[in-house]
């Protein structure tokens, strides 16, 4: 079970997440988010991850080639989030897509099939798919649940990231019906928005991983 903290906002949250168990950190670069962050505090926070901590950053409705250029300034992000309409369909290298897609009904899913098609067609699948709550006019962090039940009989060839709505509390159960690659939770473990809060980190991180011991050992 991988485990994403998304909406970092200070380089001591980010260090924070890491030394609790987090395999990635979210960065968001997303302006009319409660959670962007500018390019400075964006490398602060990249200059204090420790080692084996992947760092991904989060974009909406930006075109691919102003997202490159922005992340080549950085250095060390490696991976997309990219939400939003208007799905380019490219050659991402170095970097890594996941495509976001928010879900509430089955043609939201029928969406993510047709777009996963057209990437297997010209041999350039994303990385993974990030399924999370559908909100009119939000891109994540909205604090929603997805449908799991409906995204448990979803399942792609590539790997599936369950977002929205996650809980120390409901993370367990959510891992249960969900079966998923990974996990990210940005609202769920914070004492105010862009806050985490150490505690709500560590039993979010706990709870997921006994979970996928739990139920993935006999998916």
């Amino acid at each position: 079970m991988r485990i994403k903290i998304c909406g970092i906002m200070s380089a001591a949250d980010g260090r924070q997440a890491s030394l609790l168990g987090a395999d990635a950190i979210g960065i968001n670069f997303y302006k009319q988010s409660p959670r962007w962050v500018e390019d400075d505090t964006a490398e602060a926070i990249l200059r204090e991850l420790p080692p084996f901590t992947d760092s991904v950053g989060v974009f909406v409705n930006r075109p691919l080639q102003a997202v490159f250029e922005s992340l080549n300034r950085l250095g060390r992000i490696r991976t997309i989030q990219w939400h939003g309409e208007n799905r380019e369909v490219s050659d991402c290298y170095p970097f890594q897509m996941i495509a976001a897609f928010s879900i509430s009904e089955p043609r939201h899913l029928q969406e993510v099939t047709r777009y996963l098609d057209v990437c297997r067609g010209i041999g350039k699948p994303p990385a993974g798919v990030l399924l999370d709550a559908r909100v009119p006019g939000q891109y994540g962090g909205t604090g929603q649940t997805a449908p799991w039940e409906l995204l448990s009989r979803f399942q792609p060839d590539v790997p599936v990231i369950l977002a929205g709505g996650l809980t120390p509390e409901n993370v367990a159960e959510a891992v249960r019906m969900v079966r998923p690659y990974a996990v990210d939770v940005a609202s769920g473990v914070e004492s105010k928005p862009g806050r985490k809060d150490p505690e709500k980190m560590r039993r979010f991180i706990d709870a997921a991983r006994e979970a996928a011991a739990r139920y993935l050992a006999t998916a």
